[in-house]
Order: structure tokens, then sequence, then C-alpha cells
């Protein structure tokens, strides 16, 4: 399945010469917001469409974690309901972007049903929080596009907050509108230090990655556009979506072309060319050498020396 595209030598120290994508399940409606769970050893993933978490482990394959995952209204509601990206906080709570629900939520190691950790900003509900990261003190950041809602970034109906921002959540709660000037944010996440926080960009007419420099009380300060692959949109599947960024601080972005390995400085080193639209990857595996991939229909993997 796809192909590497290796342009810069460099490239070959975080990913082997003889790596290959091997797939491990298919089927799925859109398969979005990997993450790997050291205790389950095993990662998870939402099919936002189905609004169902699905667990994928070796030797058991593919099986239901958690239905519903992001939406507990009554049907139909929308074409994207369910979770969609997924993150763990220290602590090995689960943290879920609901999209039908309009929230960010959390299910503890011990059980008891999910808790909600934020619905709203200044008393308006959220458009369809999408991604989140989470920092060693405990403040959560994330992404909130209008792709969950009934009509998506067409509706006026159900939408009560104008813009699409980028907010962080302290850990007393207190939430913070971080950006309010992106079209549609999407993919987020730290740098190593957590001095920088990427967010990708999924609009066709300005397709980028920024870089938004982390100020010591957690809000953002001026950012720097870190890529444009506005043109690649226009003959390649896909857009920016999601990104992890490994322990050197290269970044791995879904996007136009499939996984887009970048420098912290933007310079491209190569693509994991899946052939598809593909949604959102992230390292896993005890030693952190596998990057799982959410293409499309598809949970692929490929060995990576990045970690």
């Amino acid at each position: 399945m796809g192909e590497i595209v290796r342009l810069d030598p460099a490239l070959d120290a975080l990913l082997p010469k003889d790596a290959g994508l091997e797939v491990l399940a298919s089927g799925l409606d859109w398969s979005e917001g990997p993450v790997w769970s050291d205790e389950l050893d095993a990662l998870l993933f939402s099919d936002v469409p189905q609004n169902v978490v699905y667990k994928w482990k070796e030797g058991d394959g593919l099986s239901e974690y958690l239905r519903p995952s992001g939406y507990t209204g009554p049907l139909p509601y929308s074409r994207e309901q369910g979770s969609n990206g997924l993150v763990f906080d220290a602590k090995g709570g689960l943290i879920s972007c609901e999209h039908g629900d309009r929230r960010l939520s959390i299910l503890r190691t011990k059980g008891g049903g999910k808790q909600t950790l934020a619905d709203n900003f200044e008393g308006k509900r959220f458009n369809s929080p999408n991604d989140a990261c989470v920092d060693r003190a405990g403040h959560i950041y994330f992404t909130d596009p209008p792709y969950g809602l009934p009509k998506g970034p067409g509706d006026t109906d159900t939408r009560e907050i104008p813009w699409n921002g980028v907010y962080g959540i302290a850990p007393d709660g207190k939430v913070t509108l971080l950006v309010k000037d992106m079209t549609f944010p999407n993919g987020i996440a730290l740098s190593p230090d957590e001095k920088t926080l990427y967010v990708a960009q999924s609009d066709g007419r300005a397709a980028i990655w920024k870089a938004f420099p982390l100020r010591p009380d957690g809000t953002a300060g001026e950012p720097r556009v870190l890529a444009d692959v506005t043109e690649m949109m226009k003959t390649m599947k896909g857009a920016p979506d999601g990104l992890k960024v490994d322990a050197k601080g290269n970044l791995w972005a879904t996007g136009p072309g499939g996984v887009h390995i970048m420098t912290p400085e933007g310079k491209l080193l190569g693509r994991i060319d899946t052939k598809m639209p593909t949604g959102n990857c992230c390292f896993g595996g005890k030693n952190r050498d596998w990057l799982y991939i959410c293409a499309d229909a598809f949970i692929c993997r490929i060995r990576v020396t990045a970690n």
C-alpha cells in the first residue's frame, strides 16, 4: 500500500530504507484520532461517522472498545457525529474530542463513565472539538472546527460560536481562547520542549501548518507559517489534518499526498504517500518504533526510528 517519497537523505535516520506500509485493518468509514495505550498494549482510534472507538491489538486484531464514542443524542445527527481526536492524560485517562456532544470528555482508568472536561466557551457551546494534545503540566490544547455540526461548515442553525477556535483548558478547568482567526483549525501538537504549538489548517484555499510560540501563561504568540501545501491539494488527495511530533522535534503531519515528515523549521524531508486521504497518525509500540496511520478506510503502520 502506497510508497515512500524520499526528498532528503536525513529521512533515512527517521524512516528505514526498507520500511513499507503494513495494512492492519480495513472496511472502516473514516478512521481518525489514533492513540497508543501502554496499559492495553494496543492502538485505539475513532471511526467518526460510525460513532465508535476501536481497539487494534497485535494477535487479536480489531474489536470495539467504546460505543457510542462522541454522540449520545437522538439520531440522525450528522455525518461526522462520533469522537475524533483521542489523547491520554498523565494518569491514563482517555480524553476524547466529541463531535456530536460538542465537548471534551475524559474516561478514567477506574471506569464509572465519562466526565465532561469542557463543552462551552463563555456559555456558548463549542462547534465540534476535533483534536487535542496535553502538556506535562496537564494543560489541554484543542481545535474546534465545524465539521461535526449537523450541516457541517455551513450550519447556522445549531452553531453558537461564529469562529473556529483553538482553545486551552487549564488543570483547574478554565477555558481560554488562544486563536480565533484560523479558518479551519484541525490537527494539533506540541514541540518536545512544549514551547511551540503546531496547528494544521484544512482549508483548500490556504492549506497550511502554523507554529505558535507559547508564553509562560499558556497563551499563544504571533505564529509563523511552517509549510504551505495549497498547490498540492489541487493534484493530491487529502488536506492538512492530524499530526504528531517525534522526540527530535520533527513533525509527522497528514496532508495532501499522505504523511509529510518535516523538520521544526518546516523543511520537507519526505512523505509516506498512502494514495488516499489520510486523517491522522501516532507513534506506538513499546519502543514507539511504529507509526500508526489512519488512512480513510484503513489502519496501517510503518516501522520508524524517530523516537
